[in-house]
């Protein structure tokens, strides 16, 4: 069992921090809304106060104090509530579980957008299978919208409590299709132009920023396809829960030296693989 939790060093979060009652709900589902509302809006006042950052791999891979506080938040509560599950936060929380349940923080997922003052960033956490990897329920709050999204495989997906419409099928030249390539990937042919046989089938292409909005976006019909490669686990497991509890499919598979994560409605998905497959 190991434990690499960096505290926020000199940071009154008063309130937000203190574990209370309601922050240990048998629900699952209800016990990850309420923290990731919490820790959205925790991030959401520090921003407004003004916060210090740092950059991690590129300038636009940054992180700030209050994506540590956020996870903080997110970590302690769940260690109260759930002592006996795993997690991984992307600020560097793990523990790990003896109940094979696992946790996944991104608690600012959209950190250069937030940065930047675009409202499309939120907090997310996912609750999967330690053994199979599958996800078993995921819950994004976005603040700017302050919109609550939460679903599973067996928990229909919900927004702010109204169930979401089933997606149906479509093929992709009648949908959107949102993705993220790195600048600094564009000279890789095998990320490239597998993307780019994509890309070039879709109604119209979208590069949003945070992939578990996206996500929430395509299991609320709002996007048709997600489509991203090398998408890390707390990246991808809250937005892919929220599309099978919207009854629609998500697909990880490796492809010319990279592992592809697709997302949307059963047709478009299936159109997806092939075109990456070439």
């Amino acid at each position: 069992m190991t434990d690499n939790l960096k505290l926020t060093d000199n940071l009154k979060l008063t309130d937000d921090l203190r574990l209370t009652d309601d922050l240990t709900l048998t629900d699952d589902l209800e016990l990850a809304g309420e923290l990731v509302r919490r820790a959205g809006r925790l991030a959401d006042r520090m921003l407004r106060r003004g916060l210090d950052v740092e950059h991690k791999t590129s300038v636009s891979d940054v992180v700030s104090d209050a994506d540590r506080a956020a996870e903080e938040l997110i970590v302690r509560a769940l260690r109260a509530a759930r002592p006996g599950d795993g997690l991984v936060g992307e600020e560097g929380a793990e523990h790990s579980g003896e109940h094979g349940r696992t946790w996944y923080i991104d608690p600012v997922d959209g950190t250069y957008n937030f940065l930047s003052g675009l409202p499309y960033w939120c907090s997310a956490i996912a609750l999967a299978d330690s053994v199979s990897g599958q996800p078993v329920l995921g819950a994004v709050y976005g603040p700017a919208a302050d919109e609550l999204w939460l679903g599973g495989p067996d928990h229909p997906t919900s927004c702010n409590g109204v169930p979401v419409r089933p997606l149906v099928d479509l093929p992709l030249a009648r949908l959107s299709l949102a993705s993220y390539l790195h600048p600094t990937t564009l000279p890789d042919d095998g990320a490239r132009e597998p993307l780019l046989r994509v890309l070039r089938e879709a109604a119209t292409v979208r590069m949003l920023g945070s992939g578990s909005l996206e996500l929430a976006g395509v299991a609320g019909g709002r996007l048709g396809l997600w489509a991203q490669l090398d998408t890390l686990d707390w990246d991808w497991l809250p937005g892919a829960a929220l599309v099978l509890g919207a009854g629609g499919a998500v697909e990880v598979l490796e492809h010319r030296g990279h592992r592809w994560h697709l997302a949307g409605n059963r047709q478009v998905v299936a159109e997806a693989r092939a075109l990456l497959l070439g």
